[in-house]
C-alpha cells in the first residue's frame, strides 16, 4: 500500500509516442525540472488495448517511483486529435489509436480524468510556457520533421478548435505543387518541406539517397543539387509560414522537428522568404530553436493537467 502523499504541489504528464511512452511528474514550483521521469516501449504493433496497458505501467512506475498516489487529473499528448465532437482519436500514425475513445479508456484504466492534447500543441505549449518562447503572448510552436504540423498557444491556452485541427498548416496547399500526400490530397506543405520531401528532392535530382543532415553538409561542401535543395526548404518555408502568419500574427515562431537543426532557417535570408508572402513589410516575430529538447512533448502534457 502507497502512503498517501499530497500531489497538489505536482503535475504528471503522459507522452505516447509512436515508439515510446514517458512519464514525468513536474514541480509547479520548478516546472521546468522532472522530479520522476520513466519511458516504457510502446509495443504498438501488439494493439490499441497492449498501449492502454502500457500506459497504465508508467503510471504505477511512477507512482512506485515517487511514493505519491496518482492525482485526481493527468495531462497526454498523443499522435493524432481527439475529435471533440466524438471523443474519438483521428489522424494518428499510430493507426491502432485511431476510433478509439481513448481519453475515455486512459480515464477508466487508471481512474483519473484524462485530458488530451496532439503532440505538437504539447510541444508548443512547454515551449511556450517553459521553454524558448517563455513570455511571449501568442507562439506557434513547428514540428517539422517526418511529417509537419503546429501548436498554437495565446497566452498560456491551446487553441484546439471545433474540429480539433487547429495549427494544421502541413496540409493546406502549396501553389505549384502536386505530390500526393497520405491524407488523400496533393501539394500539401508536409510533402514539400519534411525531411522525407526535401531527401526525396535531392536524391531525384543526384541519383544519391542522403538523410538530410548529410544533404546539408554536402551543401556547404559546394554540392549544387544540396545547396537548391536548401534553397527549396527556405523559400517553401517562407511561402508556407507566410500563411500562418497572415492568420495568427504571433510573437514567436519555436521551430522543432529534425528540419528544425536547419541552421538556414534561422538566417535573414529565410526572413526575407517569408515577408515576400506576408501582408506586412516586415517580420518582426522571432524564430526560435527549441530550448526544451525531447521533453517538450512529457513537459506539455503535464501542463495539460493544471
Amino acid at each position: 500500500m502507497l502512503p498517501i502523499m499530497p500531489h497538489h504541489d505536482a503535475l504528471w504528464g503522459i507522452d505516447v509516442g509512436g515508439t515510446k511512452i514517458e512519464g514525468a511528474i513536474i514541480d509547479l514550483v520548478r516546472p521546468d525540472r522532472a522530479s520522476h521521469r520513466v519511458r516504457l516501449a510502446t509495443e504498438s504493433d501488439q494493439g490499441y488495448e497492449h498501449i492502454i496497458d502500457r500506459v497504465t505501467a508508467v503510471v504505477k512506475a511512477l507512482e512506485n517511483a515517487s511514493a505519491r498516489r496518482r492525482p485526481d487529473t493527468i495531462g497526454f499528448g498523443t499522435p493524432g486529435t481527439n475529435e471533440p465532437s466524438t471523443g474519438l482519436l483521428k489522424n494518428s500514425n499510430t493507426v491502432s489509436l485511431n476510433d478509439r475513445p481513448l481519453a475515455r479508456d486512459l480515464a477508466t484504466a487508471l481512474g483519473v480524468e484524462a485530458r488530451l492534447a496532439n503532440d505538437a500543441n504539447c510541444f508548443a505549449l512547454a515551449e511556450a510556457t517553459l521553454g524558448a518562447a517563455r513570455g511571449r503572448g501568442v507562439v506557434i510552436g513547428l514540428i517539422i520533421g517526418t511529417g509537419v504540423g503546429s501548436g498554437i498557444v495565446v497566452h498560456g491556452r491551446v487553441l484546439t478548435g471545433l474540429h480539433g485541427i487547429a495549427g494544421e498548416w502541413g496540409h493546406n496547399p502549396m501553389r505549384d505543387e502536386s505530390t500526393p500526400c497520405y491524407c488523400g490530397r496533393s501539394g500539401c506543405v508536409e510533402t514539400v518541406i519534411s525531411g522525407p520531401a526535401l531527401e526525396r528532392f535531392y536524391r531525384e535530382r543526384s541519383g544519391r539517397s542522403l538523410p538530410l543532415p548529410e544533404i546539408v553538409e554536402c551543401a556547404r561542401a559546394g554540392d549544387a543539387v544540396a545547396t537548391s535543395t536548401l534553397d527549396r526548404l527556405t523559400a517553401k518555408f517562407g511561402e508556407a509560414i507566410a500563411a500562418v502568419i497572415n492568420i495568427l500574427d504571433p510573437d514567436a515562431i519555436v521551430v522543432g522537428g529534425g528540419v528544425g537543426n536547419v541552421d538556414r532557417l534561422y538566417l535573414p535570408e529565410t526572413r526575407d522568404a517569408i515577408v515576400r508572402h506576408m501582408f506586412n513589410r516586415e517580420l518582426r516575430a522571432e524564430i526560435l530553436r527549441p530550448a526544451l529538447g525531447d521533453s517538450a512533448g512529457v513537459f506539455g502534457a503535464a501542463l495539460l493537467a493544471r
